[in-house]
């Protein structure tokens, strides 16, 4: 059985390095385009929908640059879920994953990144900035 793959891979997104800059559902304005359909499922939406399923996977085959913003989706909830695993109250993990959403964590291109054979850089500071707002 293969991987589940984004359903956004078909529709022609912006690029920033290799991974699409796609819609999410927000109030607040920024980089990313508004959903054109408001009853429909964001990246976000189909990361959490995707995750237990494509987390199986051990090889995922990449059909798009929404594909990629997948991926890294599911490592941040991955790495979200690795945070709670003392089961803290919910009041303690939403401490918990409010600093680690403040904190810095590694974008394509810094060494650090786990991926960085799969992914491109930005191609300057702007473009890494609208990655996401630190």
């Amino acid at each position: 059985m293969p991987a589940y793959h984004s359903n956004l891979n078909e529709s022609e997104f912006r690029s920033l390095g290799n991974m699409a800059m796609l819609p999410i559902r927000t109030k607040f304005r920024g980089p990313a385009p508004s959903l054109a359909d408001p009853n429909s499922e964001d990246i976000v939406e189909e990361a959490l929908n995707l995750f237990r399923a494509n987390s199986f996977f051990r090889n995922f085959e990449i059909k798009g640059n929404a594909d990629r913003v997948l991926i890294y989706l599911i490592l941040y909830i991955s790495d979200c879920l690795g945070k709670l695993t003392n089961q803290p109250s919910k009041l303690e993990a939403n401490k918990i994953l409010q600093t680690s959403a403040l904190s810095h964590f590694a974008l394509p291109g810094e060494p650090s990144f786990p991926l960085n054979a799969m992914y491109h850089a930005p191609a300057d500071r702007g473009e890494q900035g609208k990655f996401f707002f630190h």
